[in-house]
């Protein structure tokens, strides 16, 4: 039994995943998918979703009848043995030097859009924004999910007030004939929108934070995929009925212009606000499942301050300890003045191997016709992973570093037990 507090219902857990998966996301991709596909890509979302749809039922599956804070290398321990899992866990957690910089960047562009910021402004965005994280987390994952309810309240108020402003109506969707779609150009799309639905795996490592995991786990992770792949199809609506893209326009500025065109100068703040919000949203729910990871790899060491809980049954030494390497890693980008968008292909490299490993344990763990999912999972990753090329030459040499260098040790007594 888990020593974290079980307080989290249905609704909180479809707001954290919906919000998780929507993210630095939502204001971008929808542009960066007509750009790839044009009207192509109003097919290209649910074909996506019937793609994602193995891989995140493995996850739900596999979250019911084995809740654990250590999330997918939980799993992979239980299927084949704890130095998998110790090297499945630190894979995960080196994202956090290669992609929280990146995030954290993104979510500070949109200051940068309301008053100019440059420079040591945005570093001090970025580092408020570690700040309010850390008040979040100290306050335990029910605060922190009713917040994110509330932010996924927010994008979807906004996606209908750019259709409702728009006078957009289904019958004028220009959606191609089946026959009419260039495969060529459907694959460009899905290769670009399958980041949208990275977010599964920090999303595991709070199944055993939900008052019921068995029932509203796999409930509340089905519901917040369908929740963020019809908010990302609707955006793209907006983006093709507006023409709100084009290779000469920042992708993320695409929504924001369109309200903007519909409501004047004024709402701009409103749409910045919301991206904003959407952004740190998505960094709260990894940087606490990153927390949770910690405290259970650490309970291998009872006595360790990082396998401790705070009065509010919060796993606040971790937290801090990966705040603070947050804040290490955010200087480091802005002193080297760092490629970001190299670290995030190179960060997505390791979600798609989590993925896999994922998709291996479920294979091993399942039976039935949940092996097969875990299978057919199995076969969509590694074919994102060839999709990604060479630069997923990080997370491979990431994998093997650690299985070659990280020391095996016995497992111990585990607040799981």
């Amino acid at each position: 039994m888990s020593g974290l507090k079980q307080e989290l219902g249905l609704a909180q857990g479809i707001g954290l995943l919906s919000t998780s998966l929507l993210g630095t996301g939502v204001f971008a991709v929808p542009a960066l998918a007509a750009l790839a596909a044009g009207n192509d890509s109003l097919w290209a979302w649910p074909a996506l979703i019937l793609l994602v749809f193995p891989v995140a039922i493995v996850f739900a599956i596999l979250g019911r009848h084995f809740p654990s804070a250590g999330g997918v290398a939980h799993f992979v321990g239980m299927a084949f043995g704890s130095k998998l899992e110790r090297v499945t866990g630190w894979l995960f957690l080196s994202v956090i030097p290669v992609g929280l910089p990146a995030a954290l960047h993104i979510a500070a562009g949109f200051w940068q859009a309301m008053f100019g910021w440059q420079g040591w402004q945005l570093l001090m965005a970025e580092l408020a924004t570690l700040g309010l994280i850390w008040l979040v987390g100290s306050r335990g994952a029910r605060s922190g999910a009713n917040l994110q309810m509330l932010i996924a309240g927010l994008i979807v108020a906004l996606v209908v007030a750019i259709w409702w402003g728009g006078r957009l109506t289904l019958t004028e969707i220009p959606f191609p004939a089946l026959t009419d779609i260039a495969p060529s150009r459907l694959f460009a799309a899905l290769s670009v929108m399958f980041w949208c639905f990275v977010g599964l795996e920090a999303f595991a490592h709070l199944a055993s934070e939900f008052k019921n995991p068995e029932r509203d786990f796999p409930r509340a992770l089905m519901a917040g995929l369908l929740l963020a792949g019809t908010v990302y199809w609707a955006c793209t609506v907006a983006v093709l009925h507006f023409d709100a893209w084009s290779a000469d326009r920042a992708a993320a500025a695409s929504l924001p212009g369109i309200v903007v065109r519909l409501f004047g100068e004024k709402m701009l703040w409103v749409a910045c606000i919301i991206g904003y919000l959407a952004c740190f949203a998505s960094l709260n729910i990894y940087i606490q499942s990153f927390a949770r990871l910690v405290w259970s790899q650490a309970q291998a060491r009872p006595q360790s301050r990082l396998a401790q809980l705070s009065g509010r049954h919060i796993p606040l030494n971790a937290l801090n300890l990966v705040l603070g390497s947050c804040v290490i890693s955010t200087l480091a980008s802005h002193w080297f003045k760092i490629d970001l968008d190299a670290l995030i292909v190179y960060a997505n490299g390791i979600f798609i191997l989590i993925y896999l490993l994922c998709m291996l344990a479920g294979c091993r763990l399942l039976q039935g016709r949940y092996r097969l999912l875990a299978v057919i999972g199995t076969g969509l990753c590694v074919l994102l992973l060839a999709m990604v090329g060479w630069k997923s030459l990080y997370a491979v040499v990431m994998l093997a570093a650690l299985w070659l260098f990280l020391p095996r040790r016995r497992r111990g007594v585990t607040a799981e037990d």
